[in-house]
């Protein structure tokens, strides 16, 4: 009887992507045959011969602890971006189950295996190192046994018959990184010494739509020049909307950047105050800080609204914000394409980006009011706390894989 394991970095993604959702598809469509026990509880399925399948999540120490106390025939990593590497490596030393097979009456001892998969991030990562390169990711050295580690790419367009209709053409309309990422299957370059990585804004990723209670929350506006009339050229108007959370974390839940004048964007700032039941609106001083008080005033009367002040470069005032993304404490709810390309823009160097980073700006802004001693950032005219609950809508899209 053999034993195998299918590990995710979050053991809570284990159980709503893979125990409840995808196993029992899989099972349904292509085994319908065989007839498993599934045990929700302690996360295994058995097998008729009495094989068994265990499900887990890389965060969780107990859980980790007692799956890693097993040796396994097969280990599947799923969503390997989201994977630290020496987490990678605790597993794989379970990669150890001595099974034999009998095939044509012959007896021999079945090949150990672990397959990935992964929607793929930056060269920089570790599944490129090991996969495109044949490197080791740590040494840099070449893999002593590279032909080993196979891969393959699997598509949106090669799964188009069970996407919902115009899933490919929302796809196509999404910023060049994360179509290269997410319809192409394709590695992107890496920034040198980028502050925010495609791996951490994944690891911590949250694909659900249920949050903590919020303890506060704020809109936070970082404005460019346009008006109502002429603002084609003109910058974006960064918003976000960021909430935190009973559970000390950051959660930026949504992201409403426009390109419009003062009428515009204050309504739509003032708008998602009121929806989020917000504490406050936020904006920086030194942009015209009185006239983004006026403009949310005149959109909202009485609407309160916190300053706060850039006595930093953009570079230096991000540097706090992806430090807390790296260990979790700041988290982006489902997928932001174009505020995600402004992150990881940012490097040690400077910003590396196209135009204006307003929307990671504003975000910077969410996340310096809510967390100010970590930031380190001064804000003034601070309002009473109210709880809200922020809700967001996500779609996910095609895998690339790896088998090796």
């Amino acid at each position: 009887m053999s034993r195998h394991v299918i590990l995710r970095f979050r053991l809570a993604h284990v159980k709503s992507s893979i125990v409840m959702d995808t196993f029992p598809k899989v099972m349904r469509t292509c085994f319908p045959s065989i007839k498993y026990e599934l045990n929700k509880s302690d996360l295994y399925a058995t097998m008729p011969n009495g094989s068994e399948i265990w499900f887990g999540g890389l965060d969780d120490k107990d859980r980790t602890e007692r799956i890693l106390g097993n040796e396994y025939a097969t280990i599947y990593f799923n969503e390997c971006s989201q994977i630290p590497w020496n987490s990678r490596n605790v597993a794989i030393t379970r990669l150890a189950q001595r099974v034999d097979q009998i095939v044509d009456g012959i007896k021999s001892p079945l090949a150990l295996k672990a397959f990935y998969d992964e929607n793929p991030p930056d060269k920089g990562h570790w599944t490129y190192r090991m996969f495109i390169e044949k490197r080791d990711p740590e040494s840099r050295d070449l893999l002593p046994c590279g032909d080993l580690y196979a891969s393959y790419r699997i598509n949106p367009v090669d799964n188009v018959e069970n996407l919902g209709e115009g899933y490919i053409d929302t796809l196509k309309q999404l910023s060049g990184r994360f179509q290269k990422r997410f319809l192409l299957g394709e590695f992107r370059e890496a920034a040198p010494n980028a502050l925010f990585t495609d791996e951490i804004l994944d690891r911590w990723r949250v694909m659900t739509a249920e949050l903590p209670e919020m303890v506060r929350s704020v809109v936070a506006v970082d404005p460019s020049g346009a008006d109502d009339t002429d603002n084609i050229d003109a910058d974006d108007i960064g918003i976000i909307y960021a909430g935190l959370g009973i559970d000390g974390v950051c959660y930026i839940a949504e992201d409403l950047t426009c390109k419009a004048g003062p009428a515009t964007w204050g309504r739509v700032a003032t708008d998602a105050f009121d929806r989020h039941a917000a504490n406050t609106i936020v904006g920086e001083v030194n942009y015209g800080g009185a006239m983004v008080a006026h403009v949310i005033r005149t959109a909202r009367p009485g609407t309160p609204f916190q300053k706060v002040t850039a006595s930093r470069g953009k570079v230096v005032r991000a540097d706090p914000v992806a430090a807390l993304c790296e260990t979790g404490k700041v988290r982006i709810v489902g997928r932001m394409p174009q505020l995600e390309d402004e992150l990881c823009a940012f490097t040690t160097h400077g910003y590396v980006g196209d135009r204006s980073p307003n929307r990671a700006d504003a975000m910077i802004w969410a996340v310096s009011a809510l967390l100010p001693k970590l930031c380190q950032v001064k804000t003034e005219d601070a309002q009473p706390v109210q709880k809200t609950q922020g809700v967001f809508i996500s779609r996910r899209s095609g895998n690339q894989s790896w088998m090796g």
